[in-house]
């Protein structure tokens, strides 16, 4: 099942780039913290794209296992 989107992303207020992305620029992940139905998720080379939006304990499962080393690559 694909995960739901926003077709528009820069329709929404609040991104952020990650902490865990580079200062050089290049392939950046932002998101909107505080969205009321999930998180959204965008690449910071379209932010007029679209994001991604995933489920609020999804993500912080996602981020919980980047932060102990747990994915590979």
């Amino acid at each position: 099942m694909a995960e739901p989107t926003i077709s528009h992303a820069a329709a929404l207020s609040g991104w952020r780039k990650s902490s865990y992305s580079g200062s050089e620029g290049g392939s950046c992940l932002e998101v909107v913290d505080n969205y009321p139905v999930g998180v959204p998720v965008r690449d910071s080379k379209t932010p007029n794209g679209p994001a991604l939006l995933f489920p609020s304990p999804s993500w912080s499962s996602f981020v919980i296992a980047v932060k102990n080393g747990n994915l590979s690559a």
